[in-house]
């Protein structure tokens, strides 16, 4: 413990209340820490107040938020942020769950289980829906740009002034994608970049604020239409995975709180452990409507999404995996006038690779490509990294968000005319003939003047010798930085088809180079293993991508040399930077809490890393003490035990702040609750934008009511001796996925909680095991 400071203040929270309002607090004095409170008598019928007309759809933003922000914003990276709350995947086991439960009868259970089938089916469908429709407007609205852009071309290739045709480009590049930055900038910054790690934030059990609304899919939909015909180098999978989860989001809690619509179905579901597996099934869903690859889809939501898993999942994930593949597919091939013809796989189609032989000699050389692949996408991360950080000290208003996004589409049309134009690179057949002699055309437009997922099946599938070394190499070079510079910008854009298309392009490289010298390499078969060496020094994918590559190839040879390639990739790289959505999960400060604690943290016991003094409430509590209480900003911990006396400071429940806010919205509204007693359903109906603290106002008399607390508490709280160590408590949280854990001493006293962020403060760094500090960033 002495390679580490302790930077927790446990001073009182109470020190600057007058006489009277006083709350329950614990002492942390080395004596027998009781907690204490301020003794009140009170009376013991409700009566009615007043609500304000604070809208509770709305966020609630503090005076300090609103005023003027400054140039440069400070960024310290060993800060923890105190803004994002848990999500609760406990499930609360009150009276009015077990009474609800009772009162449930066998085919009940079944008919909640057949629903939560068809809300997989649903999720299937919408998302594949959405992808299919993305996918077709991107197609059209591209062809008919590139077709202007293309004819303005040739016609000054012939007449003079082709400085009049890149400033065209560069204008319709850059008008998609202002527009596209103006709607994320404005109108929902969440939905910037792929969502990935916000979806992952999600399923861990951070509440990421606006993550899964309908507001986030529709500008999640336009910004990434507008970033891929814009030209940026940018995919439209990655934001997939997002809008499958938003999708899955709000199908199943049968409403929607944007619209304030509700359809007064899969109400059971509203609460965050079947909400997690839904987002869970959405983000699968994703992946198999991007890649055309169900078993991929159920590997990454495994992989790189669900922190936690029920084996019962697995078979609806799938389901609703095929069902997006088949929805996507379908309208596709009617679309195309071929109905019923479901040939292509996914948003991206790698197109079948028919010969899978590889020679014994060549595993050496793709394992060199993984670490190739690893070195090269813990540069990318890392210059993306600081990149990151610039943008977080001094681009961090609207405008320069938007101003910034142009620049970048501006640029990557300039630097694609100008190695068009100057390459000498022209091949027989080819697409685009450009300033290439009658009967050629360019091989570098055929990366450049494409959408990024043609240009890929592009270099896995073209003839050998359709492009040249020194082509193949300024295509990489720039593209590095052009890939790295988009990503992070204020639009809607994954890395994935970056990522593939950066490493098709080396990698056709090195099976240029192989047979040039003498040694006869099929550059198609170099190119999917550079690109598959790329993504994983990027992202750190190891099976699910293995899986989702051979799924969208159609060939289950390349399995064994892909895995060997991503595997070399993610340990290579992990040597010199973290993957890019962690970088990026960390750059956000949250508590994001990986699958073990730190190696050295065993030495650490809960009494050290809990929060402490605790607020305790009694059973009967005032409603003064509870609203003063809740009122109370210093209080971080969103949960209170409940003890049976306060002398001997017992646990006998728990109960978390949105449940008592709700509470106290009823008692206000008592009037309306007369004829019938209070419900879960009542609960599940405010789920989850529960009344704020400030929309809810008592008068003086009011305060002095009392509230029975005992029948919506959870009676039996996860609990840990207080020498319990750091590993097993973080073990016990994060299996569990607890939002609150009661640490008691060995009188079984209240001493302490242990939340999400008391534990994700701990990790390893360069000096050690170290702690972040906590800020409200």
């Amino acid at each position: 413990m002495a390679n580490i400071t302790k930077r927790v203040s446990w001073s009182s929270l109470c020190e600057d209340r007058a006489p009277g309002e006083g709350t329950a607090l614990l002492d942390d004095t080395p004596g027998a820490r009781r907690c204490r409170r301020q003794e009140f008598s009170g009376g013991s019928l409700f009566r009615i107040g007043r609500l304000s007309t604070i809208d509770l759809d709305e966020e609630v933003t503090s005076k300090e938020e609103t005023l003027k922000q400054p140039n440069e914003i400070p960024h310290n990276e060993k800060l923890l942020s105190l803004k994002y709350e848990s999500l609760d995947y406990d499930n609360i086991e009150n009276q009015l769950f077990l009474e609800e439960e009772g009162q449930m009868s066998p085919m009940g259970f079944k008919c909640v289980e057949i629903s939560r089938w068809v809300i997989c089916g649903l999720i299937g469908f919408l998302t594949g829906l959405i992808a299919c429709f993305i996918d077709i407007v991107v197609e059209i609205v591209a062809a008919y740009k590139y077709k202007i852009v293309k004819r303005y071309i040739d016609q000054f290739v012939v007449e003079g002034g082709l400085c009049a045709s890149v400033i065209l480009w560069a204008i319709l590049n850059s008008a998609f994608v202002m527009a596209g930055s103006l709607v994320v900038a404005i109108f929902e910054p969440i939905a910037a970049g792929s969502g990935i790690p916000q979806i992952k934030c999600y399923l861990n059990g951070v509440k990421i604020p606006r993550v899964v609304r309908l507001k986030t899919l529709v500008v999640k939909v336009f910004g990434v239409i507008c970033s891929v015909v814009g030209g940026l180098a940018v995919g439209k999978e990655g934001p997939m995975i997002h809008s499958g989860a938003v999708v899955a989001a709000g199908v199943s809690q049968g409403r929607s709180t944007s619209l304030k619509k509700d359809l007064k179905i899969f109400e059971y579901f509203r609460r965050d452990t079947e909400k997690r597996d839904f987002v869970s099934a959405g983000a699968a869903a994703g992946v198999s409507a991007a890649f055309g690859a169900p078993v991929g889809g159920v590997l990454f939501s495994l992989e790189e999404g669900a922190s936690f898993w029920n084996q019962m999942l697995t078979w609806r994930i799938f389901f609703a995996s095929m069902i997006s593949t088949f929805t996507l597919n379908f309208f596709r091939s009617i679309y195309n006038g071929n109905p019923g013809e479901l040939a292509n796989p996914g948003l991206i189609n790698f197109g079948q690779f028919e010969s899978g032989a590889y020679k014994l000699y060549e595993i050496p050389i793709f394992i060199c490509m993984g670490a190739v692949g690893g070195v090269l996408g813990a540069g990318f991360n890392a210059l993306n990294y600081w990149l990151t950080i610039f943008r977080i000290r001094y681009i961090h208003r609207s405008y320069l968000q938007v101003i910034e996004a142009i620049l970048a589409a501006a640029a990557t049309a300039t630097v694609s005319y100008i190695l068009m134009y100057c390459s000498d690179d022209c091949q027989t057949p080819g697409e685009h003939q450009l300033f290439c002699p009658d009967g050629q055309h360019n091989s570098i437009a055929t990366v450049f003047f494409n959408t990024p997922e043609r240009s890929v099946r592009n270099l896995f599938h073209n003839f050998p010798g359709s492009y040249n070394s020194l082509t193949l190499f300024l295509f990489t070079f720039t593209y590095f930085f052009l890939a790295c510079w988009t990503y992070g910008l204020t639009v809607s854009a994954g890395v994935f088809i970056p990522s593939l298309l950066l490493g098709a392009a080396w990698g056709r490289l090195i099976g240029n180079l192989l047979t040039n010298s003498g040694i006869f390499a099929d550059p198609g078969k170099y190119a999917l293993m550079g690109a598959a060496a790329q993504l994983g020094g990027i992202v750190r994918m190891t099976l699910s991508l293995t899986v989702i590559m051979v799924e969208a190839t159609g060939n289950v040879t390349y399995g064994l040399p892909i895995m060997l390639v991503l595997m070399t990739s993610k340990i290579v790289g992990d040597y010199f930077a973290e993957g890019l959505y962690d970088i990026h999960i960390k750059l956000q400060s949250v508590p994001f809490l990986g699958w073990e604690a730190p190696a050295t943290s065993h030495s650490f016991t809960a009494r050290e890393v809990m929060s402490s003094p605790v607020m305790c409430f009694n059973r009967t509590e005032k409603v003064g003490t509870i609203v003063d209480v809740l009122s109370n900003t210093s209080a971080k911990h969103n949960g209170f035990p409940i003890v049976s006396d306060f002398t001997t400071n017992e646990v006998y429940l728990f109960y978390s702040t949105q449940v008592i806010k709700f509470f106290l919205h009823v008692f206000v509204e008592r009037a309306q609750l007369k004829q019938r007693k209070l419900l879960l359903k009542d609960f599940r109906d405010a789920y989850p934008r529960f009344p704020p603290i400030q929309s809810i106002h008592v008068s003086q008399d009011e305060r002095e009511c009392t509230m029975d607390l005992t029948e919506f508490m959870n009676p039996t709280p996860y609990t840990v001796p207080q020498e319990t160590s750091l590993p097993r408590v973080f073990k016990l949280f994060r299996a569990l996925g607890l939002r609150h854990l009661v640490v008691v001493d060995n009188e079984n006293r209240v001493v302490g909680l242990v939340t999400r962020k008391d534990l994700a403060r701990y990790h390893l760094g360069k000096h050690g095991l170290e702690e972040l500090q906590l800020a409200q960033t």
